[in-house]
């Protein structure tokens, strides 16, 4: 199998204010939220980064996408490093986030072409993307409504169809159903199922067992900010289902019954 993401010593550690210690019931000045992560993912899959709230995999796919800078380690994607060559890595990748926030007073058509504009896309391709993607995701009845009046799960639609202006070959989803609706949920997961077939290579960060189960070959699970398994879904599981294997890893790693 062709590597497409290689991710070695993977390290970042944030100083806490006085405000979050409070919050975290905490003295603690510093939190290691991503600890010497190393894992693989190979041309053509679909890899699932699974754990719970707070376990490093929103700041690790951020740092992936170049958004913040490891502290420690590297990671190349499609042989780019992150860290020595960010452009030539924005440029191959698509990257979607729960947090990504669209400006408010714009509208999905709007946003398109200038996202598609950033990354140079021709104006012919560009039209013939966007109607397509637009028909697929139910958008072309809300084109040039402005993103605040539109619904929470087409704003997502719209910020999923936006990360993919350019047709990376390499995705890079984070929590991708989060806070959706189940209809809207089955939509963007159909869609991963599409994007696979096209032969695109994704990463998906969720802590929803099922979603791993319908879409991922293999998956990483990631526990206070380390790798503690990471396998085909078959070798990880066993007999035992996804949940029942996490919460077993769980409780090994973390000492805790859950």
């Amino acid at each position: 199998m062709e590597e497409i993401l290689k991710v070695e010593g993977l390290g970042k550690t944030f100083t806490l204010s006085k405000k979050q210690q409070k919050l975290e019931k905490t003295k603690d000045k510093k939190r290691i939220a991503v600890n010497d992560l190393t894992f693989t993912a190979y041309k053509g899959e679909v890899f699932g980064l699974l754990g719970p709230n707070g376990a490093g995999k929103t700041t690790t796919l951020r740092m992936l996408a170049t958004l913040i800078k490891p502290d420690q380690g590297d990671a190349l994607i499609d042989g780019s490093s992150v860290i020595r060559e960010p452009e030539q890595v924005r440029s191959k990748i698509g990257f979607l986030t729960s947090e990504l926030k669209l400006e408010q007073f714009f509208t999905p058509n709007y946003l398109y072409d200038f996202f598609s504009g950033l990354y140079g896309v021709e104006p012919e391709v560009r039209d013939e993307r966007k109607r397509k993607m637009f028909d697929r995701f139910g958008i072309s009845e809300f084109a040039e409504v402005k993103v605040g009046n539109l619904s929470t799960g087409m704003k997502q639609k719209v910020s999923l169809v936006i990360s993919l202006v350019h047709d990376p070959q390499i995705i890079i989803f984070d929590e991708p159903t989060n806070g959706l609706d189940v209809i809207t949920a089955k939509v963007v997961t159909d869609f991963l199922l599409e994007l696979k077939k096209d032969g695109k290579s994704i990463i998906v960060s969720t802590h929803i067992f099922s979603l791993i189960e319908k879409i991922c070959d293999r998956v990483g699970i990631i526990i206070q900010g380390k790798m503690t398994v990471c396998d085909d879904l078959k070798s990880v599981t066993g007999e035992k289902t996804l949940e029942e294997r996490f919460f077993e890893i769980y409780e090994e790693t973390v000492g805790e019954a859950v």
